[in-house]
């Protein structure tokens, strides 16, 4: 329970920096040692490696961070690995991941290797079941960190487990797929998880248009 507390904490802080507020960061003390988060995507990489915050550390393979170019103007948000990335330790390298490399080479027209890719949680719920608030909670600092310093104009959740924890929003992600959400520092888009749309190809339409106004907006952000 104290866990969780500690994880809402830090996520409503986030929340609050997003709005415009600045705010001393919460420092939790252990030993005398800080565990307050790096400045530097490959040290946080290895922090996330070892982490044993949550019972999904139990179960993994490998934890799985996110790759992708570490300045990318755009990211993408998932919910969290399935069982190919919980092996390879990368996000999208299964069915889903093909269909969205598609998705950012064909529509948006740009190569996979420009974007940044991460999830919610960085190890896979068992069965492949959406975290638990008490996982999501406790893994968002990593994912929020991550944003800040990939620093990218334009995030897109995938999905409405991503959606609802980037916004606190429990609004169906048929209802606010392709809206344009601002943040302090980034532009939020939410659409359909590709793992969605291999189940569901009639929505690959309504994806398709929310990926050219993704476009658009990058280009409007050059």
């Amino acid at each position: 329970m104290n866990r969780l507390y500690n994880a809402l904490q830090l996520k409503r802080l986030y929340q609050l920096k997003q709005m415009g507020f600045r705010y001393v960061p919460l420092i939790e003390k252990r030993n005398g040692a800080s565990t307050a988060l790096p400045n530097d995507l490959e040290a946080l990489k290895r922090i996330v490696s070892e982490c044993r915050l949550c019972g999904l550390s139990k179960t993994r393979t490998k934890t799985v961070f996110g790759e992708g170019d570490p300045d990318a103007a755009l990211m993408f948000v998932g919910e969290g690995p399935g069982a190919q990335e919980d092996t390879t330790g990368r996000p999208f390298v299964g069915r889903a991941g093909e269909l969205l490399t598609r998705m950012i080479e064909n529509a948006i027209e740009i190569p996979r290797s420009s974007v940044y890719i991460a999830n919610i949680v960085k190890c896979r719920p068992p069965n492949n079941r959406v975290p638990t608030p008490e996982e999501a909670y406790t893994c968002l600092p990593y994912l929020m960190k991550q944003i800040e310093l990939v620093a990218p104009k334009v995030v897109v959740a995938l999905g409405a487990t991503a959606y609802h924890y980037l916004t606190g929003d429990k609004s169906g992600i048929t209802k606010v797929r392709g809206e344009v959400i601002e943040r302090e520092s980034f532009l939020l888009v939410p659409t359909y998880h590709p793992s969605y749309l291999l189940r569901n190809p009639s929505a690959k339409k309504e994806a398709y248009q929310d990926l050219l106004k993704i476009k658009r907006l990058l280009c409007e952000n050059c």
